[in-house]
C-alpha cells in the first residue's frame, strides 16, 4: 500500500509538471510585485526573467535581483530594444532591433543563457516574410518553433523553426489584436498581449487567444509584390502604378482566430501592457504593465505628474489559475 500511494504521489506530481504550462479558463490576482524592467518576462519555474529596453535581470520569486547583464547588446549601434522574451531548456531567446517612435529596423533573434544572462548565439531573421518590428517571442515547444509578433503591423505573428533557424510561416490574425506586445505559447494555443487600451482615457488593454493547430511549412519563394514604404502603404513610380520587386517573398501564410481571453481592468492604472508567460511550477500567468508616463508610439516620456508620478513604474502581475 505504501508503494502505491508513492506512484500515486509521483504519477500526480508528473501530471501537474505536464499541465503547468497550460491555460486556465480563468485567473484572480495573486500579487504584484515592482520589477526592474518594462518590456517582458519569462520563467523557468523557480525565476523570473525580465527585459528591459536595454537590460536582462533574473529575479527570484519575491522580486530580488540576483543576476543582471546591462550592456546585452553586442552591437550596440544596431540594437536599442529588446521585447517580450521566453525560456526554453536553459536559455532565453530576445527579439532585438533598432526602434524609434513606432518603427522597428535591424531586427535580429539573439539567444542569452539563462544562468548568466550572457549571449550565446543569433537566430537568422527573414525580412522577406514582411515583419517590420519584434514586438516579442514566443517558444513552441511541442512544435519546435519559435515566433515573433510584431508591433507595428500586428496583422501577422512569424514563426521559424527552433531547430533550423529557417523561417517557416505567418499567421494572419483574424480580428488583429493591434500594438501587439507580447505573447506566449502553450497547450497548442498562443496568447497575445495587446496595447490596445486607451491609457488617457482609463480604458484597460486586453490578452486574446487563439488555436494554433497545424503549421504548414510555406517558407519563402520566388515572386513578385509591391515595394512598401510602410506596411500599409506601396511606392508609386512616375505612372501612378506600384512599384514591384522581384526576388524572394514569403510563400503564404496560415489564419489564426483570435478571442478575447481576459480584459486587463484589475491593473492599479491602465498603462502600457507588456510581456506575458505561465509559469511551469504552478501555472501562474504572469504579465507586465507600466504605467505612470505618458507614451507616444510605444516609447514613454513624461510622468504624469498631475497623478502625483515622478516616474514609470513597472510592475509584474501575477495571476493563480481557479480551480
Amino acid at each position: 500500500m505504501k508503494k502505491i500511494c508513492i506512484i500515486s504521489v509521483v504519477l500526480l506530481g508528473l501530471a501537474f509538471a505536464a499541465g503547468a504550462r497550460q491555460f486556465a479558463d480563468n485567473y484572480r490576482l495573486k500579487k504584484v510585485i515592482t520589477i526592474p524592467g518594462r518590456q517582458g518576462v519569462a520563467c523557468d519555474g523557480d525565476y523570473y526573467y525580465i527585459s528591459d529596453t536595454r537590460a536582462l535581470y533574473k529575479l527570484d520569486k519575491d522580486g530580488n535581483v540576483v543576476h543582471s547583464n546591462m550592456q546585452p547588446f553586442r552591437h550596440p549601434e544596431m540594437a536599442n530594444h529588446f521585447g517580450d522574451i521566453d525560456w526554453c531548456h536553459g536559455e532565453i531567446y530576445c527579439g532585438l532591433e533598432k526602434f524609434e517612435y513606432g518603427r522597428g529596423r535591424n531586427i535580429s533573434v539573439a539567444v542569452y543563457d539563462a544562468a548568466t544572462l550572457q549571449w550565446k548565439r543569433d537566430l537568422p531573421w527573414s525580412p522577406e516574410s514582411g515583419q517590420v518590428e519584434v514586438s516579442g517571442l514566443a517558444v513552441d515547444r511541442d512544435k519546435k518553433h519559435v515566433w515573433m509578433s510584431d508591433w507595428v503591423d500586428s496583422r501577422y505573428v512569424y514563426c521559424y523553426d527552433l531547430e533550423t533557424g529557417r523561417y517557416h510561416t505567418k499567421m494572419q490574425c483574424r480580428p488583429v489584436p493591434y500594438w501587439c506586445q507580447g505573447i506566449f505559447i502553450a497547450d497548442g494555443k498562443m496568447l497575445f498581449a495587446a496595447d490596445d487600451g486607451e491609457a488617457s482615457y482609463g480604458i484597460p488593454d486586453n490578452i486574446y487567444v487563439a488555436e494554433l493547430g497545424d503549421v504548414p511549412y510555406t517558407g519563402l519563394t520566388e515572386g513578385e509584390e509591391p515595394v512598401r514604404v510602410t506596411p500599409f502603404s506601396v511606392q508609386l513610380g512616375d505612372d501612378g502604378k506600384p512599384v514591384m520587386r522581384k526576388g524572394q517573398i514569403a510563400g503564404g501564410a496560415m489564419g489564426g482566430r483570435l478571442s478575447l481571453f481576459r480584459e486587463m481592468n484589475d491593473f492599479r492604472r491602465a498603462g502600457e501592457i507588456e510581456g506575458l508567460a505561465i509559469d511551469p511550477s504552478n501555472g501562474d500567468l504572469l504579465v507586465v504593465n507600466n504605467r505612470g508616463t505618458k507614451i507616444v508610439l510605444g516609447m514613454s516620456l513624461n510622468p504624469l505628474t498631475d497623478e502625483g508620478y515622478t516616474g514609470e513604474i513597472h510592475e509584474l502581475y501575477i495571476y493563480e489559475p481557479v480551480k
